[in-house]
């Protein structure tokens, strides 16, 4: 028996003893390549000795000293570092540093609204998101993001938070609609809705440059983004990028937003930060914001335990450094251009493939009852859950997620393998992938 409180209670998971490159070895000996860095974490595997020896070094020095009296320079170096890399625009921005993307995304929406009471304008308090999004499991991230499923059994405990489509090319373009014109209209639904609420109410829009696990590595149209900063920037409404799941170079660039030719006044970013070797996440804001704090009271009215967590810092700090040393995001670009032609070329042509989407190496197939009408499978055939089993007997691990489509019906499956990855284990991921995704196909509705 398990005393520990598992995702699910009814079975205890596989025991993983320990990791090789990009493959977790269980109790058993069985190997699983993890195509997905559990969900896009691990980015530079599981056994990268810099970033080890880097934490064992830092263990030696200090673990933990409270934010509210010492600094630590791991942080301070860290902090630099991301600085130094954000898109133009951020200025002479400030990072803090917590234990998750959940807490991040806690706290970067405290900022925007202590931004908004320093700067006198304290009736800014409502947020606007999109749908479908997700963007953390604490109450007030759960209720910021628009996934109906996992907001649904908290439905009652959610603060109220305006929600507009997100550009969802698959679902939401018009036939003949181009691309800008697809940009421009979904852009405008942010427009309608601060004028619908009153611009002088509006704290802030939340979105991913590339949504994640909700949508499956949806990108935005060319010109979105632009057209969503110039909307706010009107209306005095702050922009938060939420790039937990997209950022540190899951895209291809180190901030997802850099390929937008935008900068976010508040970025949140977890998962490839750490690369699964340390809990962290940061809230990175720009000279705006922490400008107008600094010219007022002066003080982050949010703190937490573990913030700027030296271990923690210093883990992350080596990863960003072997990223950046080893040229990961030329591999991240060129091993991307290959998986997205490899997943064209194997399922492109299936009947139940209805969409292949994403950037870098963070890639989605999106599986369909009917590949004309685009119909999804209901819920509960659990298509989606059904091939992460399969994979996983296969020693495939992948991120199969379900809602995409409306919030509870829609089946994708979400790739995100590691930035080390080589061709070789590129083509064993689609090959696994595609075998797997035609297996649990054929029993769910056998192909004529």
């Amino acid at each position: 028996m398990s005393y520990v409180l598992h995702r699910t209670l009814t079975s205890t998971p596989l025991t993983v003893t320990h990791g090789e490159g990009n493959y977790l070895i269980d109790a058993d000996g069985k190997r699983y390549l993890d195509a997905s860095g559990g969900a896009a974490v691990s980015c530079l595997g599981h056994s990268n000795a810099s970033v080890r020896s880097a934490i064992s070094k830092q263990l030696e020095r200090l673990a933990f000293a409270h934010s509210s009296y010492f600094t630590n320079q791991p942080a301070e170096d860290l902090a630099a570092f991301l600085v130094q890399r954000a898109p133009p625009g951020t200025g002479d921005g400030r990072v803090m540093f917590l234990g998750s993307g959940s807490e991040a995304m806690e706290a970067a929406i405290k900022l925007a609204r202590q931004y908004h009471v320093e700067n006198r304008q304290p009736s800014r308090s409502k947020l606007i998101a999109r749908a479908p999004s997700y963007h953390g499991n604490t109450l007030v991230a759960l209720a910021t993001g628009g996934h109906a499923a996992r907001r649904k059994p908290f439905a009652p405990l959610l603060i109220d938070v305006a929600h507009i489509d997100a550009a969802y090319d698959y679902r939401q373009r018009h036939a003949a609609e181009t691309e800008d014109a697809f940009a421009a209209r979904m852009a405008a639904l942010l427009e309608q809705k601060i004028q619908d609420l009153g611009p002088e109410t509006v704290a802030a829009f939340v979105a991913e440059p590339v949504v994640g696990a909700s949508l499956g590595s949806q990108p935005a149209p060319a010109g979105y983004f632009a057209r969503i900063r110039d909307i706010c920037d009107r209306h005095g409404v702050l922009l938060i990028a939420d790039e937990v799941m997209c950022g540190i170079g899951r895209t291809g660039t180190c901030f997802a937003l850099e390929q937008e030719g935008i900068a976010a006044d508040i970025t949140t970013m977890a998962k490839g930060l750490g690369a699964g070797y340390q809990p962290i996440a940061a809230v990175m804001a720009a000279e705006k914001v922490t400008g107008m704090i600094a010219e007022n009271s002066g003080t982050l009215w949010n703190g937490h335990t573990y913030m700027s967590h030296a271990i923690a810092a210093a883990g992350a700090l080596a990863v960003l450094r072997y990223i950046e040393d080893n040229n990961l995001l030329e591999n991240v670009v060129k091993r991307g251009d290959q998986l997205s032609a490899a997943l064209n070329e194997r399922l492109g042509q299936n009947p139940h493939v209805g969409d292949i989407r994403g950037r870098g190496l963070f890639w989605s197939v999106e599986i369909v009852r009917d590949r004309t009408s685009k119909a999804p499978f209901d819920a509960s055939l659990s298509i989606a859950p059904k091939i992460r089993t399969a994979a996983l007997e296969a020693g495939l691990i992948c991120y199969p997620s379900q809602g995409c489509a409306d919030g509870l019906n829609g089946d994708h499956v979400l790739l995100a393998p590691a930035y080390t990855s080589t061709a070789e284990e590129i083509d064993l991921i689609v090959g696994t992938i595609g075998d797997v995704i035609d297996s649990v196909l054929e029993k769910a509705v056998p192909f004529s």
